[in-house]
């Protein structure tokens, strides 16, 4: 038995019992894991314990029982905007259940830096931004399960993808992405027996570049546009429900909102 404290955002929140929740938290030490919220509703403990707060949790484990217990919330971030905007209640779901389903990518602390980085980041962003952060956010993770495509170079004939990126002609390019060969060809190796699962911009295949490459400033500091971006989207949509090797109920969900 002992009381320990740990860096910790809440998931989710269920009924257990007649008054009291069972909580599902995540930290960079402890992976996800669950523990009880014990009180009734006037619990100044059960509004501070709320779906995507973040700060320092306190607990107490008894490990003969297997049972943890809440007895402290600090809250660092409460992410209000959240409750006010629909797309980012939708998109902290989805990242949440991505984490879920892969089990943090086998690494708690590199999940926690991106999923934290993403989360803090939309609350300070409007819904536009946000998109596009969520875009970001995929990417990374891709990357963390180690299944992320190689953006830098054609996986034929092995040139870089981003030679003659100032032309107009190179402008105008298109780029096939193989799902079963999870890579991108360029136009020169582009053939009618090749099979396109999409199909990048150049303007869209250098901004996913970027997010491998750049730091996370000098990304948001990029202007794409709408048609780039969903093209992104619905390659990064497409790879992260693969990796996780199932339907994500938060894309069905939030169809028209994501």
């Amino acid at each position: 038995m002992r009381n320990f404290s740990t860096s910790a955002l809440i998931l989710s929140v269920a009924m257990s019992g007649e008054n009291n929740r069972r909580v599902t938290i995540f930290s960079p030490e402890e992976g996800i894991f669950f523990a009880t919220l014990y009180g009734g509703p006037k619990s100044k403990l059960r509004s501070l314990v709320s779906p995507m707060n973040s700060g320092i949790l306190y607990l107490y484990r008894d490990e003969v029982k297997n049972q943890t217990k809440i007895t402290d919330f600090d809250v660092k971030n409460y992410h209000l905007s959240f409750r006010e905007n629909l797309f980012k209640t939708y998109a902290a779901s989805f990242a949440t259940e991505i984490l879920i389903k892969t089990k943090c990518a086998g690494s708690p602390a590199e999940s926690w830096k991106i999923l934290n980085g993403f989360l803090d980041g939309i609350e300070l962003s409007g819904e536009e931004e946000s998109r596009l952060g969520l875009v970001r956010f995929l990417w990374r993770y891709l990357s963390l399960l180690g299944v992320k495509p190689d953006t830098a170079n054609c996986l034929s004939c092995g040139s870089s993808l981003h030679a003659g990126k100032f032309t107009d002609d190179a402008l105008s390019w298109r780029y096939s992405f193989s799902r079963l060969e999870n890579g991108f060809v360029c136009p020169d190796c582009a053939s009618g027996d090749r099979k396109a699962d999409f199909t990048l911009s150049k303007a869209a295949l250098t901004y996913l570049e970027a997010v491998t490459s750049l730091s996370p400033k000098a990304v948001r500091e990029i202007v794409i546009s709408q048609s780039a971006f969903l093209e992104m989207k619905a390659l990064s949509y497409s790879l992260i429900e693969q990796a996780c090797g199932t339907k994500l109920k938060s894309l069905e969900s939030g169809v028209g909102i994501l």
